[in-house]
């Protein structure tokens, strides 16, 4: 299996150092570059051919949040993931960039451990997205008076929109499996199709479907 190939992005040149010598101690993985602004993060992400970004929000010239939608939006980039960083759980941007199509986020405080856990989650497809006072946040946030109406997701079948409320609770593939009686192939199908019926990116883009479609509400984790 080849190595995930992940580009920091990141104004702190100390930072990105420091996340460099911890992912280059996974032999999984490999740094292919470093960014210090949002708009090195978007170019060097074409030409360093990277699978994964770990993209800071607060960044000069272009913040996290531009770069991440610029790097969804392009055709080319299809395949890169995207894993925000920010310094507070409690940061409102965090749901836009969600919206703008990062797979997840995690503090900067992590420890070392969770973050090349979250590295290999994000880069497999997942969104890092687990139940309690994250989902909660999110909830809240896309529920919000500010949040953009989004149309309601009524082209699933029940059972897909059993399968989406369990991913926006933070289920992978194998507890929704468990939880429906399915086997893991079949709920892993179930989502790839909900996937393609909604235009969702990847598995983050469909919690935020299903919080503002009103599927899934705060208080229901």
């Amino acid at each position: 299996m080849s190595a995930i190939r992940v580009l920091l992005a990141d104004d702190q040149t100390l930072v990105r150092a420091a996340f460099a010598m911890l992912v280059e101690s996974a032999r999984d993985m490999e740094v292919v570059g470093q960014a210090g602004t949002g708009r090195e993060a978007v170019e060097l992400a074409r030409s360093a051919r990277a699978d994964l970004v770990v993209m800071d929000i607060r960044m000069p010239d272009l913040d996290g949040i531009e770069a991440t939608r610029l790097i969804a939006a392009d055709e080319d980039l299809a395949g890169v993931k995207v894993l925000v960083l920010t310094t507070y759980d409690t940061d409102e941007n965090i749901v836009e960039a969600l919206r703008a199509g990062a797979s997840g986020f995690l503090v900067k405080d992590t420890r070392p451990a969770e973050l090349l856990d979250a590295i290999r989650t994000v880069a497999a497809g997942e969104a890092l997205l687990s139940p309690g006072p994250t989902a909660r946040l999110i909830a809240r946030l896309l529920r919000s008076p500010s949040a953009p109406e989004a149309a309601g997701p009524e082209c699933l079948s029940e059972r897909e929109r059993e399968v989406l409320t369990l991913v926006a609770r933070g289920l992978n593939n194998t507890e929704i499996a468990e939880s429906l009686g399915l086997s893991p192939l079949t709920a892993k199908t179930h989502v790839s199709r909900i996937m393609g019926k909604l235009g969702a990116r990847d598995r983050a883009q469909l919690v935020i479907v299903a919080y503002e479609s009103g599927l899934v509400t705060p208080g229901t984790m």
